[in-house]
């Protein structure tokens, strides 16, 4: 059975703990937190402090997504408010060298470790880096804003990571555009995690959507 990590980006911030409360209840595994930076993607949602005031409150594995530039430079401050997973971009990165780099620093401070890719990346391009991660997070959106449609792209790209796995302990996570329908492709191709965002936190009934994920 998959994972479902509902991102809080879609959450009512008014009511975040009740919420959070909520989508526990209802049977999600993880929580999905989405960083952006308005330079990496052309939108801003919110940085560690609000993580931190997150792990306070719940008891759920949060799932840290850094949709940022130069993630070294604030990657410290996300595992200090509690973390207990962090993905950044491949596509953030200078060169193989500091991306090598940082994964083994936050793997050095007991941090589970992901590497995400866009919707024009290719699984090649991180091929190389498949041993030594945690995680691999397909964007199927562009990312930047929720809400939008689902690229089909993505179902062969986790198809493809999944024939990678070849023993390697990495799992594989999508995000963007999940509903019923959609993640039943995923679950299809290979997927271990989804993220969904609006289709759980605005669903009429939270429990039957989560368990449509299932």
């Amino acid at each position: 059975m998959v994972k479902v990590a509902p991102s809080v980006l879609s959450a009512n911030f008014a009511e975040l703990k009740k919420d959070l409360d909520m989508i526990k209840a209802c049977g999600a595994d993880w929580i999905h937190y989405d960083v952006m930076d308005g330079h990496f993607v052309p939108n801003i949602s919110f940085g560690y402090s609000i993580l931190k005031d997150i792990s306070k409150v719940t008891d759920m594995y949060l799932d840290v997504h850094l949709m940022i530039s130069h993630p070294m430079k604030y990657v410290d401050e996300f595992i200090k408010a509690g973390a207990s997973l962090i993905t950044f971009h491949v596509e953030a990165m200078a060169n193989e060298t500091s991306t090598r780099e940082l994964i083994q620093h936050i793997q050095n401070q007991g941090i589970h470790v992901g590497l995400s890719i866009k919707p024009t990346t290719q699984v090649d391009e991180i091929e190389k880096y498949l041993d030594d991660v945690d995680l691999v997070l397909v964007m199927s959106v562009e990312p930047g804003f929720g809400g939008q449609s689902f690229q089909h792209q993505a179902i062969d790209k986790i198809r493809k990571l999944h024939s990678l796995k070849n023993g390697r302990h990495f799992i594989i996570e999508v995000d963007g555009g999940i509903n019923a329908e959609t993640g039943l492709l995923c679950k299809e191709a290979g997927v271990d995690v989804l993220v969904a965002g609006s289709y759980v936190f605005q669903a009429d009934n939270c429990q039957k959507a989560i368990d449509s994920l299932k």
